[in-house]
């Protein structure tokens, strides 16, 4: 549902013939909180409660939806396909609408319990919480985003008439039901801005000004609190006429941590991969894959480069692990403690380049991560640029035994052979 927005902001790292997908600056926040958000905002949301416990559900219940005969129960994790889901109880569906005697059941089949859909993995997601929302009256499903545009260097809204099932399906047979809205940066979104995207929806209820509005407040809320995606599917038309956002999934800017504050507050590490989360908290930038080659690199090009040669050998990387161009040893060790982690990671390889971060720097953080952790898989090491006879001296007066490489392609090489010595 989410693949065509996706293919416009993220990056993708293909691996053992799989494609990875990563987006590349981004706080991902739970619906319900994305719901809280966009109703500060003056966006139309469904009337809804994140609760925690039966308990609480039951309150929920009784406080909320006393008139309700029908409530909408919806899983909380941070990954598309909920609907088309599967507990690991056996539940089919992280979503469902359910009599108003029935939500506490089926709230408590899925408290607790593990969820896998199509982005999740075969391990799945843990529910912590459930969504219970009032179940509206829908008369129209269409589609609408917001992201950053690289052609347009700006705001571009991406909208279509027809919504609620997968955009890349309506993209296909229907490309010309989409519509695209650049929205220049430094003016902000204009009223003929937002009535070209409405009049792209052509919603069959909703009044055209007040929808006009609804578009307006939805950018005021990208533009202010520093998102990199927005996106709504369904935006629905009700029966008593209004424009709602049904369903969002929101992204923030990492970069805007110091003044969203209060947004990254919402930030919910258990969702997230616990090496990433490690990672973030000694500003190492690391993504987690699926191969048995744990890599440790100095910037980002250089790391796919790493990567790209790996998988040339017939090896498979890891992850992708950047220690930026001012790594201090003790960021080093850390990343060491972090590709040890990993179960799979049968070998590693360092590969510096040394500009500003210091070869030097690399080597005393290698040895003493080694006392640390207590290195049990071969590590094939090459170092190169600013201090890089002294690296290599600290190396071998460590007693360490490493396997040094003159080059990448040497290094990619040997780590390959290491995995099956």
């Amino acid at each position: 549902m989410r693949g065509l927005v996706n293919k416009l902001v993220c990056r993708s790292l293909t691996v053992a013939g799989k494609w990875q997908n990563q987006q590349l600056r981004r706080l991902n926040i739970h619906e319900y909180q994305g719901a809280e958000l966009m109703g500060k905002y003056g966006v139309n949301v469904p009337k809804g409660v994140a609760v925690s416990s039966l308990d609480q559900v039951k309150n929920a219940i009784q406080q909320a939806f006393p008139n309700e005969s029908e409530l909408v129960v919806k899983s909380q994790i941070l990954a598309g396909g909920r609907g088309l889901g599967t507990f690991k109880s056996g539940l089919q569906g992280g979503v469902h609408i359910v009599n108003h005697d029935h939500a506490q059941d089926i709230a408590g089949k899925m408290l607790g319990q593990v969820l896998v859909t199509k982005q999740t993995g075969p391990q799945g997601k843990v529910v912590s919480k459930v969504y219970l929302c009032e179940k509206l009256s829908l008369v129209n499903e269409m589609y609408f985003s917001i992201i950053l545009d690289r052609k347009s260097a700006g705001p571009l809204i991406i909208a279509c008439k027809k919504g609620g099932t997968s955009i890349e399906d309506l993209a296909d047979k229907f490309p010309d039901m989409i519509i695209k809205v650049p929205i220049d940066v430094f003016a902000g979104i204009t009223d003929e801005d937002a009535a070209k995207v409405v009049d792209g929806l052509a919603p069959k209820a909703a009044g055209r000004k007040d929808s006009i509005e609804q578009v307006k407040k939805l950018y005021e809320l990208f533009r202010k609190t520093d998102c990199t995606m927005l996106e709504i599917n369904p935006l629905a038309e009700t029966s008593t006429n209004q424009l709602v956002a049904a369903d969002a999934k929101l992204n923030f800017d990492d970069n805007a941590a110091f003044r969203q504050k209060e947004i990254f507050a919402l930030r919910d590490p258990t969702q997230e991969d616990p090496r990433e989360v490690s990672a973030a908290k000694v500003d190492l930038n690391y993504i987690g894959l699926d191969g048995e080659i744990g890599c440790m690199v100095n910037g980002a090009g250089l790391a796919m480069a790493t990567m790209d040669i790996i998988k040339l050998h017939g090896g498979t990387p890891a992850n992708f692990l950047d220690v930026g161009g001012n790594a201090s040893e003790h960021q080093v060790v850390e990343a060491f403690k972090i590709l040890t982690s990993d179960d799979k990671v049968k070998a590693i390889l360092v590969n510096i380049f040394g500009g500003i971060m210091k070869c030097d720097v690399i080597a005393s953080g290698i040895v003493n991560a080694a006392k640390e952790v207590s290195l049990k898989v071969p590590v094939v090491v090459r170092l190169e640029g600013t201090n890089v006879e002294q690296g290599k001296r600290i190396l071998k007066e460590s007693g360490m035994k490493l396997i040094t490489a003159d080059d990448l392609d040497d290094a990619a090489e040997k780590a390959v052979k290491a995995l099956a010595d």
